[in-house]
């Protein structure tokens, strides 16, 4: 357990291997790593990823293993819209299906302040799909073209 982690939010998730603590413009380089990885045909571009490890209010947590960031994940509390959005959700393929994206994603949806969650995901990522219906979430809308790519984004809502 770090000390700041413990300052910030009272207590640090611990699951299997990965320890979840806050992210900060210190893992900018980590997180460049985790996005390009996961995401390679829609990784964020330098700024949006200082913007992420910045921007007041942004839940943002990295998932850590044997010193490394191996997951990571961000939430954007938007109580004037009644919801809050999951920017990003990113964990390296050699620890998926371990249990981590979820272990992130509950973590993350503790500290949002609202009761709506949405998230966007592309509609062939079949897993994530997968993994998000079983934290509780269902489709509500569908966005064409929405990646670089030109596939749809599926958008998931959960209430809690």
């Amino acid at each position: 357990m770090t000390q700041s982690a413990l300052k910030t939010f009272g207590t640090v998730y611990e699951t299997f291997e990965m320890d979840i603590h806050p992210a900060n413009l210190l893992d900018l380089n980590a997180l460049r790593h985790v996005e390009s990885v996961c995401f390679p045909k829609d990784a964020w571009p330098l700024l949006d990823l200082v913007a992420v490890l910045t921007f007041p209010g942004v839940v943002r947590l990295k998932g850590v293993e044997a010193g490394q960031m191996i997951a990571f994940i961000a939430g954007d509390p938007r109580p004037g819209e009644g919801f809050s959005w999951i920017a990003t959700l990113g964990v390296l393929p050699a620890y998926r299906g371990l249990g981590y994206g979820r272990a992130l994603l509950e973590a993350c949806e503790r500290l949002l302040p609202t009761r709506r969650i949405r998230l966007s995901v592309r509609s062939s990522n079949e897993e994530a799909i997968r993994m998000y219906k079983n934290a509780g979430y269902f489709a509500i809308d569908r966005w064409g073209r929405y990646y670089n790519d030109g596939e749809d984004a599926l958008v998931m809502e959960k209430t809690r």
